[in-house]
């Protein structure tokens, strides 16, 4: 039993989850667009979690030892902006619920993280919040297996409905959570059988409670009305040492005497007359976003355990010998990444290695990880291709949570979810590969780290055509550029050794910035080195994302620009153009999402007018006429590829010198 159950009985349960409801279907009604049914639906089970199970102090929202609870059913957000609003948090206010869905109001459509505290996730795209959620428990086990019950004990929570666990998301993430026996996470489903088509039986009858036993999770059920049930459910579940599921049996819109247990509550207002007749139902007399004194008295009281707890916890802290370490685990790296570089670039300058940039990558990520340990990596199932395991990266398995390196298996859309999970909880920055084809499998959680500021890294290999006999079906054509798209998201294609290791740098400075690191297969010389000896994260040269790598030696005619395995081939060209007389600048451009904030006068000197510009990248060309321009030249890949050997590949599509040179010469005389 938890051990703030007592003084909740169903006489002061009642009316505390008939607030949520009321709240619920008169901020819908106000907004006239909305998800009433859900809350509504899983009030009971919500009041019962926040009053009898929940640790967390509204005071303090970020509190490193609080429960976790995300709502994976994101479009019923108004059951986590009642919670937090009728539970003490400063924010939302009742105006901010007056004011749902509308500009300005931090209750948006769809939780998001950054506009609320208490929000622990941006939800919405479905299943997931779940799949967030396996990643916080995993983050939860390995503090605790390196800072004990002490400072790291706490436990996640998640309300799914139907739609989270048929998404395929859904698979990735229970099949990971059971195998790694992650007892601290309770998933409470939202069992209505009912979706935004009808009945969910129009579409599935699978039996899911089964699904989650075939996994190793551990199962229970409850009448999600009946508030003894739910707390005995949730107990059992709370005692698990497996992951738990709990399917609350109830009904959408519970309390709407005319619509309940039917999809007319899933998705639009109920209207005055329903929600009239519900406050009757419900014996509701209060007005529109009017909640009692005595009721918020109640909700008021189910943050005290919390407190209580909190107050416990930071007199643990202040007597620990490990206060410091903690409290740096907890915070951002951004200062430690350029630094843990250092020698390993200085030997690089001094030494050269022809090598692909994955394998630089790793060359890059042995230094990172033995000096960082807030680095936890991973592979879906590609670990010896990705080449993101260290010596410092010991297996996370159920019987090693102090381990740092995570066996994916092939999950690339839960990795990238988990990992999301991971940095939201707080004290991980995660890292995580697979072949960047692969990266459309995951895309959306990439999406969503750039929307709710996790920098989490991607390490996504094999790049290009260049990677040989694998053939079109694993050869990225359009994958970089559409990844670029992506706001909030930095996407770094670096030429060598060094480039690879100062993007590492750039990519673990921008905490709120996630990264994708695409990453060759093939061998690629090392162009830099000359000035690198004493290198340092202030004059680290990809940091504004472009730099002129070459300066011409004759009056400079033409500027290529170039990203990854090219620039080695745009050296290559103006070395022939300057043979011939014509002055060339080549600019190495790691990253165009940072070169795109650097001021005019930069990038018009790097790219000037005067200058016939060439973009070269073995992938589309699309995007690259903003820099080239309508006279300019595009050199890239607008077709899928073939299987064939890399350099066979480069030889066909066009990407030789003996094949650009000649095209940027008859630009020039044409």
């Amino acid at each position: 039993m938890s051990p703030h159950s007592a003084g909740f009985d169903t006489a002061r349960l009642v009316p505390m989850a008939n607030a949520i409801r009321a709240l619920s279907m008169d901020a819908v009604q106000a907004a006239n667009s909305g998800h009433p049914g859900m809350p509504m639906g899983m009030a009971d089970v919500a009041a019962v979690l926040w009053s009898k199970f929940l640790k967390f102090d509204p005071s303090t929202p970020d509190w490193a030892d609080r429960d976790r609870f995300v709502l994976s059913a994101g479009h019923g957000s108004m059951l986590i902006y009642s919670l937090l609003h009728l539970s003490g948090y400063a924010a939302p206010t009742m105006e901010d619920i007056r004011n749902f869905r509308q500009l300005g109001s931090p209750c948006a459509g769809h939780p998001e993280n950054f506009l609320l505290p208490g929000v622990e996730a941006t939800t919405g795209p479905l299943g997931q919040g779940v799949a967030m959620a396996v990643g916080m428990a995993m983050a939860e086990r390995h503090l605790n297996a390196e800072f004990g019950d002490d400072l790291v004990d706490h436990k996640t929570w998640v309300i799914a409905g139907d739609g989270c666990l048929m998404e395929g998301i859904n698979h990735e993430a229970i099949g990971l959570a059971g195998h790694l026996k992650l007892g601290r996470l309770n998933v409470l489903w939202d069992d209505n059988n009912i979706t935004i088509d009808g009945a969910a039986d129009l579409s599935t009858s699978e039996n899911i409670l089964a699904r989650y036993e075939a996994t190793g999770w551990h199962t229970v059920r409850c009448d999600g009305h009946d508030f003894k049930d739910i707390e005995r459910a949730l107990a059992e579940a709370e005692e698990s040492e497996r992951p738990s599921i709990v399917a609350c049996r109830t009904v959408i819109g519970r309390g709407a005497p005319n619509k309940q247990g039917t999809s007319a509550t899933h998705g639009a207002p109920l209207g005055p007359e329903e929600i009239a007749a519900a406050r009757e139902t419900l014996g509701w007399e209060h007005d529109p976003f009017v909640v009692p004194d005595d009721i918020l008295g109640d909700w008021s009281e189910t943050a005290k355990y919390g407190r209580d707890a909190h107050a416990a916890w930071a007199g643990r802290l202040s007597d620990s010998g490990r206060k410091a370490d903690f409290e740096n685990r907890m915070a951002s790296v951004a200062d430690l990444a350029g630094p843990a570089l250092e020698e390993h670039i200085a030997a690089l300058a001094k030494e050269p290695q022809k090598v692909a940039t994955r394998k630089a990558s790793e060359m890059a990520l042995g230094p990172l990880t033995a000096k960082i340990p807030h680095l936890v990596g991973g592979s879906a199932d590609l670990t010896g291709s990705n080449n993101t395991k260290t010596a410092s990266t010991a297996p996370f398995t159920a019987d090693n949570y102090d381990g740092r390196y995570v066996y994916y298996g092939i999950r690339e859309f839960g990795m990238a979810a988990a990992m999301n999970g991971m940095m939201l909880h707080g004290g991980i920055v995660p890292y995580g590969g697979t072949f960047l084809i692969f990266s459309d499998y995951c895309r959306n959680a990439i999406r969503l780290s750039a929307l709710q500021q996790v920098g989490a890294v991607y390490v996504l290999t094999h790049d290009s055509i260049g990677l040989g006999e694998d053939g079109p079906t694993h050869q990225p054509i359009e994958q970089v550029m559409s990844l670029r798209l992506i706001p909030n998201l930095n996407v770094y294609r670096p030429c060598d050794t060094i480039e690879t290791a100062e993007c590492w740098a750039l990519a673990l400075q921008t905490p709120e910035t996630p990264s994708v690191l695409a990453l060759s297969r093939q061998g690629l010389p090392q162009l830099r080195g000359e000035g690198d000896e004493d290198w340092s994260a202030a004059n680290n040269r990809s940091a504004k994302g472009a730099y002129r790598l070459r300066e011409a030696g004759a009056a400079r005619k033409v500027v290529i620009v170039a990203t990854g395995s090219e620039v080695a081939l745009a050296m290559e060209c103006a070395e022939r153009l300057e043979a011939d007389g014509t002055g060339c600048d080549v600019v190495s451009m790691p990253c165009m999402d940072l070169f795109e904030q650097q001021d005019d006068a930069y990038r018009t000197d790097l790219l000037p007018e005067d200058a016939l510009i060439v973009s070269i990248e073995a992938g589309s060309t699309l995007g690259w006429e903003r820099y080239t321009g309508r006279s300019g030249l595009n050199i890239g890949l607008d077709r899928f590829g073939a299987s064939a050997p890399a350099g066979d590949l480069f030889e066909k599509f066009g990407f030789t010198a003996d094949t650009i040179v000649p095209q940027i010469t008859n630009k020039l005389n044409a």
